[in-house]
């Protein structure tokens, strides 16, 4: 109906005018159709299998200095350190739950075992100080990051006075628990 009218209106039929266009497309000739070039196709060949340091050296590519120039951070230093720690810990209580399993006596023989060995009192306390140093860090940093978890001590400087501060109270903590 809408076409009818429009014709009407411009007193020629649109229906004919859609049939002139549908002839003119049919017929015409594109000036791009002459000058599109033709795709060959070659065969895939798989990539050569090169180690990524011998193509940078064929490529003359710099080798990146990465940790050569890298100025390690206290705050990174400590996170690797705190997972460290927790690392150890995990051996720890591995190794004395796989112990008590599988060892045929209990805890005492073998505290006996040690003291029959006669080491002095500073070598005791240093292998005290070795075993407690992980706990009493995981512990001091533990202390701190539930600080953190408040919302509080964030900013750049309270982060670096809050992981000497950790560094102290580590300190103390494996002290204490070596003077056992």
């Amino acid at each position: 109906m809408a076409f009818y009218c429009c014709g009407r209106l411009g007193n020629t039929s649109l229906l004919g005018n859609f049939a002139k266009f549908r002839t003119a497309l049919g017929n015409a000739t594109y000036a791009q159709a002459a000058s599109v070039p033709k795709i060959t196709f070659k065969k895939f060949e798989p990539p050569k299998d090169e180690h990524h340091d011998i193509r940078n050296e064929r490529l003359n590519r710099p080798l990146s200095p990465h940790l050569t120039i890298y100025k390690f951070q206290i705050t990174s230093v400590l996170s690797i350190t705190h997972r460290t720690a927790g690392i150890i810990l995990t051996g720890y209580a591995t190794v004395l739950g796989l112990g008590a399993l599988v060892l045929p006596h209990d805890v005492s023989h073998y505290i006996t075992m040690i003291e029959g060995l006669n080491l002095s009192p500073a070598t005791i306390f240093l292998a005290k100080v070795f075993l407690a140093a992980p706990f009493g860090y995981h512990f001091a940093n533990g202390i701190r990051h539930l600080y953190w978890d408040t919302a509080k001590g964030l900013t750049i400087k309270e982060v670096y006075s809050t992981g000497y501060a950790m560094l102290a109270g580590t300190a103390a903590i494996t002290l204490f628990l070596a003077a056992l």
